[in-house]
């Protein structure tokens, strides 16, 4: 989308028809074709992988399950992920439904746009989260909806048995219950909510593949913005914000506070059943393997701990400046194949534009990067 905050084209230097990307809906038409929206769950797969390997029998068997709903859903999935309920221009419309802990999508509704709420706290919560994120990025960033065309909110509740996972499906959220021993309920953290529906974002902008750094990259914009909202809601400011994502989603069982820390990544947390947290906080510990699509929700501990470093060090409100930052970095400025590099570069030029060169805020960004190690 044009960028809200400064003037001129930032597709210049791109070899493409000018007449072809001067149409926003064939603009996102090619964007969608090359770049297919995955199915993006908030809890990875080596969490996943753990409770199959340390857990007890039971908690093997709901995991096993979890993941045998997660492939029967993707089995399903063109039968869905193309699909796009639009609203009225400027007008929030958010949708619940409960799929009654079955695996259709989407499900009975139970909830609608101004109706009141409901003696189902997920319902609420699915409600009340998708509202405030609709909210943040109307307000700060003047954007309309996730897609930036007026998309309908879709959430879907109560998915699966047990089912301890929330995802994207490419088209709406589905929230699973938790199996109560390990994971609770995936509507009770706001960031998970904020994170998930930050995808929808991210394929109808950058469309980051969902591999390697760009996949990390893409992990990380969620975590970005999914952290933002929450502390948008709460009036928090860099200083006082936890800088945990998926807080309050590990029960009392686990040795954990969240799923990851943006603050201090391979901290949130180190169980005897869901291991230990592998996110690196700087490139010379980059993972390197296959898993987990190259490692994305592993290694976007190093742009998180970038943003974190450069929100800090700007202070205030994050959302002001450094998320604007990263907002025009992710809809302008980064390609599918963009890495961390491209990242650091980006949204140094972004923050110069912004506040001048040799700013307070571009050193700032450029710190940040090369604390982490990306030069």
């Amino acid at each position: 989308m044009r960028s809200l905050f400064y003037s001129g084209s930032t597709r210049a230097n791109l070899d493409l028809n000018q007449n072809f990307w001067s149409d926003r809906t064939m603009k996102k038409f090619r964007r969608r074709c090359l770049s297919p929206c995955p199915i993006c769950h908030i809890v990875p797969p080596h969490i996943t992988d753990r409770i199959i390997i340390n857990g007890n029998e039971t908690q093997r068997e709901w995991a096993l399950q979890n993941l045998r709903a997660s492939e029967q859903f993707r089995g399903r999935r063109e039968a869905v992920g193309g699909f796009r309920v639009m609203a009225s221009a400027n007008e929030k419309r958010r949708t619940i439904y409960t799929a009654e802990n079955q695996t259709t999508l989407p499900g009975k509704i139970v909830r609608g746009e101004g109706v009141a709420e409901t003696s189902d706290v997920a319902v609420n919560e699915a409600y009340e989260g998708s509202g405030a994120t609709y909210d943040f990025f109307k307000e700060i960033f003047q954007r309309e909806s996730i897609d930036g065309d007026g998309m309908r909110l879709d959430s879907t509740v109560h998915y699966g048995q047990r089912y301890n996972n929330a995802f994207w499906n490419g088209s709406q959220m589905v929230y699973g219950d938790g199996d109560g021993e390990l994971f609770n309920r995936f509507t009770i953290s706001i960031d998970v909510i904020g994170h998930e529906l930050t995808h929808g974002v991210t394929q109808n902008e950058a469309a980051l593949i969902y591999r390697g750094q760009s996949g990390a990259l893409n992990e990380s914009f969620s975590d970005v913005f999914g952290i933002l909202i929450k502390q948008k809601v709460l009036n928090q400011t860099a200083e006082q914000a936890d800088w945990l994502i998926g807080e309050g989603l590990l029960t009392a069982k686990v040795n954990g506070t969240a799923l990851r820390s943006m603050k201090a990544p391979g901290t949130a947390y180190d169980d005897k059943v869901l291991g230990k947290d592998p996110q690196p906080a700087e490139m010379k510990n980059l993972y390197t393997g296959t898993a987990d699509n190259g490692g994305v929700h592993i290694n976007s501990g190093i742009p998180n701990r970038a943003f974190y470093l450069t929100a800090t060090a700007i202070g205030g409100y994050a959302w002001e400046k450094a998320g604007k930052i990263w907002y025009l970095a992710l809809t302008e400025r980064l390609r599918p194949s963009s890495n961390f590099r491209t990242a650091a570069r980006v949204t140094s030029t972004i923050a110069a534009e912004l506040y001048g060169s040799n700013s307070n805020e571009q050193k700032a960004v450029q710190t940040a990067w090369k604390t982490v190690g990306v030069t």
